[in-house]
């Protein structure tokens, strides 16, 4: 990349590792085809038309991709999944909903760098053996839309989609699908539904694993943006060489979003477990605003638990635990979940001295009651209870007991859901009480109203599933 050159004040941190942002706010660069291409765009599509599928599934196992989107699933296995005495079409979904709150990456990427994405859409319809595709994107991005039909057209103008791509025989047809804006449809199941003109309501896994029984009733891959495009750079570099970024089991880069309470906010794509928070929150993004101490982060979007920046932390099993600070986390899948939390989509929200954990919480409540697709009921009755709670704690109309309702409420959704809706509104919630308990007790009184009609139903609420 040093031959590259970036917008002022939109060049890379030197600690950052870019592939998938290679292009994104570089100067003179736009989004259009020729531009691709006179980068040696499209190459590896060519390169992979030329191979069997099954070794572009090799490699891509070999290089230990995984998810992108939240789950951190390696990428390889799920395209394994397809039945190898499927006789129905296969499907491939690109997932660009990117609802999850505190991430903003894939709409830089369709932006600025569409055919990065068609490519990697291409080389991995090919691999699976999809002759349809979808990329489905919510509703907030009107100008993202615009941008991937001109680019899906302009692919197909120049031979790389559409009936026999570069002579190869291969037929594939990529379709643009704008969905409603619900948060809902970033879950597999969900969007499948909702691209089948339904009411998004995710279906029981197993049997509908969508590898099997996705789109219409047929095998279909379903992966994030930033997964698909980190397919061009594993066949142009090697799944053997790609893994030797990052650490072992979580290989390659990744883009981290930062949002809040620090000074320079931003993306940055770094090699995945190679950079600390410390790194991270610190030298990437300038530390916190002047006069304040860093208090609270949520790593992987807002239903990621949330880390208390003075915590420490028993990483590993037996003699090989360690013990970490939080400054001392690498951004890696398996390190943040052994903390408690998880990667997920790359969200990093950080919240410092000034903010009050009630009103943090209140926020996140808000979000996921107004989400609940209200197809289960513990999510759909139990998300709009603890939003209540959650009113009156910022209210200060609360009494003490009723932090400790709002925590079984939690745990009541937990783990009786059909989809995992129900842990991301329950998660925030069983996390924020553990790491802040006293702060939110403290905003309560044993003056208020204990015997409220509410209170009461909110009790009968958590004991009729209990």
């Amino acid at each position: 990349m040093s031959d590259i050159t970036y917008l002022p004040g939109k060049e890379p941190h030197e600690k950052e590792h870019r592939l998938i942002f290679k292009n994104v706010d570089r100067k003179g660069w736009d989004p259009k085809i020729k531009t691709y291409l006179a980068e040696g765009g499209y190459k590896m599509a060519k390169k992979a038309l030329k191979m069997k599928p099954q070794g572009i599934i090799d490699e891509v196992k070999a290089s230990g991709l995984r998810g992108r989107g939240g789950a951190g699933f390696p990428t390889g296995i799920k395209w394994g999944f397809i039945p190898p005495d499927n006789t129905k079409p296969v499907y491939l979904i690109c997932n660009g909903d990117e609802s999850e709150p505190g991430t903003f990456k894939d709409r830089y990427i369709v932006h600025q760098d569409p055919h990065q994405l068609i490519e990697g859409m291409v080389i991995s319809a090919y691999a699976v053996g999809a002759h349809v595709a979808y990329i489905y994107i919510r509703e907030e991005f009107p100008e993202a839309a615009i941008i991937l039909e001109k680019a899906i057209a302009d692919a197909k103008k120049n031979g790389f989609l559409g009936k026999d791509i570069q002579g190869s025989g291969f037929d594939l047809e990529i379709y643009v699908h704008r969905g409603a804006a619900a948060y809902i449809c970033g879950e597999e199941t969900g969007l499948i539904e909702s691209l089948e003109g339904k009411r998004p309501y995710p279906r029981i896994k197993p049997p509908y694993f969508p590898a099997a029984i996705g789109l219409y009733m047929a095998p279909t891959i379903v992966n994030n943006v930033e997964s698909l495009c980190h397919v061009v750079h594993i066949l142009r570099m090697g799944g053997e060489e790609y893994v030797k970024l990052g650490t072992p089991r979580n290989s390659g880069t990744r883009i981290v979003c930062v949002s809040g309470d620090v000074k320079k906010p931003g993306y940055f794509e770094i090699e995945v477990g190679k950079v600390t928070f410390q790194e991270l929150l610190y030298d990437m993004c300038g530390g916190p605003k002047d006069g304040r101490t860093l208090k609270a982060v949520i790593p992987g979007g807002s239903s990621s638990k949330i880390l208390r920046c003075n915590e420490t932390f028993k990483i590993g099993r037996g003699e090989d635990a360690e013990e970490m600070t939080f400054w001392q986390l690498p951004l890696d899948f398996d390190t943040l979940a052994a903390a408690g939390s998880m990667a997920g989509s790359g969200g990093v929200i950080v919240m410092d001295d000034t903010r009050r954990m009630s009103w943090i919480l209140n926020n996140i409540t808000h979000f996921y009651a107004h989400e609940s697709c209200g197809q289960c009921t513990p999510c759909r009755e139990g998300s709009t209870w603890m939003k209540k709670v959650s009113d009156r704690i910022e209210d200060g109309k609360a009494t003490p007991s009723d932090v400790q309702v709002l925590e079984d409420i939690a745990y009541q959704i937990d783990g009786k859901t059909v989809c995992a809706f129900g842990e991301a509104s329950a998660w925030p919630v069983e996390a924020m009480i553990d790491k802040f308990r006293d702060e939110l007790v403290g905003e309560t009184s044993d003056e208020n109203d204990s015997r409220s009609a509410e209170r009461i139903a909110q009790e009968q609420f958590v004991s009729s599933v209990q």
